[in-house]
């Protein structure tokens, strides 16, 4: 059955969850470790938490971090360029979005870095299939199945003692964590919140027999969805914004304190989607939305996990399928294009501007920014520093992890 048919019918159900395969076998190789009494591999590792926000549809870079010192900004984009008063200036060179405002404290903390220039080799300017290759870090040629947290996972698990793998928020795509990884996919969060479930069982073994390999292992799902949600939803002082992306951090964080201290019920990733950011036309209002939806949803992170105790063992990272052209169409958007700066933020992140910042004059063939940074050293940052994994092995290759994190 394709996935997309028992979304539907769970969804129908009232179910919020998807689970792509059984907990039951994987909770069975992890409870050796806790019943020898032997700490898991890396444990420690994976009490640092990494956050991955989907900048989903490609945002344009360009107009996100201004390089508004280059004649050529303005020059390419005479319509949708940010007047030069509205901008934001971090140095003398670069300067934000308006709609990033909120950001600044953490900028000013030295808590918030910016890689630009970030890509691959021969990139690909298909969604589907460019998405695919950073979700399971692949070069561009390559077809990979496993999503690289899912690989990353095969080679050191995560601790037993920790409800899932993963948790997917906001979306019913597995991206990253895809094919193999304990994850688990909360595709409504507004219902978490409201009703502090995760999962209700659903009864389609006379409708449908063909769920019958999938109902078998229906408590299993509900048990694990039980480990990450409290009884109640847990009072936080942060205020959340009520559109989709600000009630999804809400949900993360209500997964989050369900663990409570010690972590026993805890998660090694949670994944956040932010929709819309592929910006064909009239970009200049819908982009300034969308980075005012990120910008106050960070900052909601950020208190929220400062109140649970995170903020500290926490990485939150964007990503993108691409960025956008330089040179703005002639429907006041942006069509696909290379390279994009991303974000790096937490307590032991080291604030700053970090790769390959864009010279205009230095356009490909295509019109388009070359690549500064491969995606895959923000990855084996993750992977190496954060977690002490070997990124090389994980990533089918060596990438230099990115000087952003703090000892």
């Amino acid at each position: 059955m394709k996935r997309r048919n028992f979304l539907a019918m769970t969804g129908a159900a009232g179910a919020a969850l998807w689970l792509p395969r059984a907990f039951a076998a994987q909770a069975d190789a992890h409870s050796d470790f806790s019943a020898s009494g032997i700490a898991p591999p890396f444990a420690r590792g994976y009490g640092n938490l990494l956050i991955l926000v989907e900048l989903k549809g490609g945002n344009d870079g360009l107009n996100t971090v201004i390089p508004y010192t280059d004649p050529l900004y303005q020059s390419l984009r005479p319509t949708i360029g940010i007047k030069r008063e509205q901008m934001i200036q971090l140095d003398e060179r670069t300067a934000l979005h308006p709609s990033l405002a909120p950001l600044m404290p953490l900028w000013q903390a030295k808590q918030l870095a910016i890689v630009e220039g970030v890509s691959y080799p021969q990139p690909n300017l298909s969604h589907f299939r460019s998405i695919e290759i950073w979700d399971t870090a692949s070069r561009s040629d390559q077809y990979l199945r496993e999503g690289w947290l899912t690989r990353a996972f095969a080679e050191r698990p995560v601790p037993g003692s920790f409800a899932a793998d993963g948790v997917v928020i906001g979306s019913a795509e597995m991206g990253p964590l895809a094919n193999g990884a304990r994850a688990i996919a909360l595709v409504n969060p507004a219902q978490f919140v409201r009703e502090s479930k995760l999962a209700v069982p659903v009864s389609l073994h006379e409708r449908n027999p063909e769920l019958a390999h999938i109902l078998d292992v229906e408590n299993d799902i509900v048990k694990a969805a039980d480990r990450l949600r409290p009884a109640k939803a847990v009072p936080l002082k942060t205020s959340f914004s009520g559109d989709a992306f600000g009630t999804s951090i809400k949900a993360a964080m209500q997964v989050l304190a369900a663990g409570g201290a010690p972590k026993s019920d805890d998660v090694a990733v949670i994944r956040l989607t932010l929709n819309g950011f592929d910006t064909h036309q009239n970009q200049p209002g819908r982009q300034a939305a969308l980075l005012k939806q990120f910008a106050d949803g960070m900052v909601a992170l950020r208190s929220a996990l400062t109140e649970l105790g995170r903020w500290n063992d926490a990485l939150v990272m964007t990503y993108a399928e691409f960025g956008r052209r330089p040179r703005e169409n002639q429907s006041a958007g942006t069509d696909h294009g290379t390279v994009a700066p991303h974000f790096m933020l937490g307590g032991r992140v080291k604030g700053g501007l970090y790769g390959v910042p864009p010279v205009l004059a230095r356009l490909d063939g295509n019109g388009n920014l070359p690549v500064g940074v491969d995606f895959r050293q923000m990855y084996a940052t993750a992977l190496g520093p954060w977690w002490g994994l070997d990124s090389a092995s994980i990533l089918q290759g060596r990438f230099e992890p990115l000087p952003v994190l703090r000892a």
